[in-house]
């Protein structure tokens, strides 16, 4: 007689395993322990089989009649149930394995040496936000152009082109990986070249005629704000790093005596020197009381254990406070006017500039010069840098620039 709902609750556990017969090789199985396993008996090959269906009453008896039903339509069809279960389940791991984000997560593994901390945080992150719950549990070898367009036009339409660009880059960088390592056939972001418009260029404000530098370093000095952002304010035209540099420099990495500051550069994980000219070190003497047992030079002042950086804004916030718009002078306008007043007023070598700006500078031979080269040149140049903006400060006459040549 077939199964009923009401004999399976019914039926108890005995010193020895019990088969409970439904019909058509399915049988409920009732352990010693008191657990019930639907199971089908079936023959395939010439050999007698079997095939777990679920265990009662997570799959009730009509559950396990339709997946015995479904079995034996693969029987016949010449197919073993246990054998196709079985292919399933691995095409299912393979899935999951070559998935998307899987692929990404292991590119982004394997340039972890050649990164800095932080680009490697905000590529991951781009990647969790914009990418991974769209796309993320894909097949790599499966996602298409307009799949991925789908996903990028996302980015776009929240008005952050920029990124949106970057992350296309990002994903064709994970597509090649894939395909270099045998779990795609093609790239398929190369067939969007054209899908986005381009990003306009944006360039940093800066002042380089010597009496609007004037005006701005007076400014700086004039600031009341926090000592950290003072310093860091009078600190910036001084040593034109980048400001995220500057926000994220380190005491460890500040050698007062030697008048040096030696970090790795963010942009290109590469070792740097910074020379400090003698109104450098007094900033920093001026600040190592309050901050110098902290981690960083300029501390975030929302954290008073001092071991996080300066915002970003920190320093433009406090220039649109001193009245420096933004489309006169930004962070990284200093960099620029440096750039300028060195080379056509002070007149120094463009190689000293191009390697105190932490470019890339290469021998006759083609070769990267050594963090070193040039280092009491560049010393002296920032010291005459130094003395030539207190000079501009000071109110001495300066020939313009398109006066001095």
């Amino acid at each position: 007689m077939p199964l009923t709902d009401t004999a399976i609750r019914n039926a108890n556990p005995a010193d020895k395993a019990r088969k409970l017969f439904d019909g058509g090789g399915l049988y409920l199985e009732v352990a010693p322990s008191g657990g019930k396993w639907w199971r089908l008996k079936y023959r395939y090959g010439g050999k007698e089989k079997r095939l777990s269906l679920g265990v009662y009453p997570d799959v009730s008896l009509k559950d396990a009649r339709e997946r015995r039903d479904e079995a034996r339509k693969l029987l016949a069809n010449d197919i073993d149930p246990s054998e196709h279960r079985q292919a399933q389940k691995a095409a299912k791991e393979d899935r999951v394995a070559n998935s998307f984000e899987v692929v990404a997560r292991e590119w982004h593994a394997k340039h972890l040496p050649s990164w800095t901390d932080k680009h490697a945080e905000t590529i991951i992150r781009r990647l969790e936000m914009n990418v991974f719950p769209w796309l993320g549990g894909k097949p790599v070898a499966d996602i298409t152009a307009p799949q991925l367009l789908q996903v990028i036009r996302r980015i776009e339409e929240r008005g952050a082109l920029e990124t949106a660009h970057r992350m296309l880059g990002c994903c064709g960088q994970v597509f090649r990986y894939a395909v270099a390592t045998g779990r795609a056939e093609r790239d398929p972001s190369g067939d969007l070249r054209g899908a986005l418009p381009p990003v306009k260029s944006q360039h940093f404000a800066a002042v380089t005629e010597p009496d609007q530098i004037a005006a701005v370093l007076r400014a700086i000095d004039g600031y009341e704000g926090t000592l950290p952002v003072r310093c860091a304010l009078r600190l910036a035209p001084l040593v034109f790093v980048r400001p995220g540099e500057l926000r994220n420099a380190e005491w460890a990495d500040i050698d007062l005596d030697a008048a040096e500051w030696r970090y790795t550069v963010s942009k290109t994980n590469t070792q740097h020197i910074v020379p400090l000219s003698r109104q450098a070190v007094e900033i920093l003497q001026e600040l190592h009381p309050l901050t110098g047992r902290g981690r960083y030079a300029f501390p975030s002042a929302r954290n008073r254990k001092g071991d996080r950086p300066m915002s970003d804004n920190a320093i433009l916030s406090a220039m649109r406070r001193m009245g420096i718009e933004k489309d006169e002078m930004s962070g990284h306008g200093f960099r620029a006017m440096a750039r300028t007043i060195l080379d056509e007023v002070l007149g120094f070598r463009p190689d000293y500039i191009e390697h105190q700006l932490a470019h890339a500078v290469r021998d006759p031979n083609g070769r990267a010069y050594n963090r070193t080269a040039h280092l009491p040149e560049r010393h002296k140049m920032m010291q005459d840098w130094a003395d030539y903006l207190d000079k501009l400060k000071a109110g001495a006459e300066i020939v313009p620039i398109n006066q001095s040549a």
